[in-house]
């Protein structure tokens, strides 16, 4: 649901009211009904609203979810709240994602980029450790902003660009940033779907994923297996893959799970094992769940 509580306001300070736009701004009666029914608009005519009043769309709107982890976490981000849910998912699921992916930076560390944007001279991490720390906790924000919306290759493409751009990768004239990959290669001595194949077995995970009437945990962590074995992208899968996860857990109202770095022997062998036996990824998830469950405990959130 959208509230349009900031609008409102500047209605209020500004002494007119929602009809007054048809004339003002020549919006429609039906744009304007819109805003009372809770409606989203087009990112066209929340231009021209911010425009009008001065300020930025965001100012305006804010989307209001059922969903307690997902509100949340969206006003704690939206107020930068410190030391909350929001603040403590930043830091640990970037710290234990990347760094199962092999990433040099401790959790003390991640959190002190994230808490204070620096890190201390002479630690000698590499420099795309650092950048990809700070690109993960934008890409949480952007699962954040589009958890309610539909899984599509747009979402999962953009998710990969804000982990891999301007990193080192990037300069490569063969890595695609924010597309499928270009060459073959290799997970844990296993081969993974060719380039060419994957565009059409992308569209076919995501349109039997997107018509199932119901989506549970199980749905996910087989969609999770499913992503990781095609290995879309040259680098980046498993980051992007846990993303995908904890969106999906948030527009479904499912609480979401932490893959710890601890963990990650079992994890590997749950994607690796899958065809044979689902239960280890799933255990291994449902575990993820158990260490997510524990933060909520601490915040009083149900």
């Amino acid at each position: 649901m959208i509230s349009y509580h900031g609008l409102e306001e500047k209605l209020k300070e500004r002494g007119i009211g929602r009809s007054d736009l048809t004339r003002l701004l020549g919006l429609s009666s039906r744009t304007v009904a819109k805003i009372g029914k809770g409606e989203k608009l087009s990112p066209a005519v929340m231009k021209k609203l911010a425009a009008f009043f001065v300020c930025r769309p965001e100012d305006l709107v804010r989307e209001i979810s059922d969903n307690p982890i997902l509100q949340t976490l969206r006003e704690e981000k939206e107020a930068k709240l410190s030391g909350g849910l929001y603040h403590e998912l930043q830091v640990r699921m970037t710290y234990n994602s990347n760094h199962i992916e092999g990433s040099r930076l401790t959790e003390d560390q991640t959190r002190l980029i994230y808490e204070t944007n620096t890190l201390t001279i002479g630690d000698g991490v590499p420099v795309d450790d650092v950048l990809e720390t700070v690109h993960h906790f934008r890409a949480i924000d952007y699962v954040i902003d589009c958890a309610e919306e539909p899984l599509s290759e747009a979402i999962i493409k953009k998710l990969h660009f804000i982990l891999k751009h301007d990193t080192k990768d990037s300069t490569l004239a063969w890595f695609a940033v924010g597309e499928y990959k270009k060459r073959p290669n290799v997970v844990g001595g296993r081969e993974t779907m060719k380039p060419k194949d994957v565009p059409a077995r992308m569209k076919e995970l995501l349109a039997g994923y997107n018509a199932k009437p119901e989506i549970s945990v199980e749905d996910i962590v087989a969609f999770h297996a499913a992503f990781e074995k095609i290995h879309p992208f040259q680098d980046g899968n498993g980051r992007v893959g846990r993303l995908i996860a904890l969106k999906e857990c948030l527009r479904y109202r499912i609480v979401p799970f932490l893959i710890e770095d601890g963990k990650k022997a079992f994890y590997y062998r749950g994607l690796a094992e899958w065809e044979n036996e689902k239960g280890w990824l799933t255990d291994t998830c449902l575990d993820g769940q158990d260490t997510f469950r524990r933060l909520l405990a601490a915040f009083e959130i149900g």
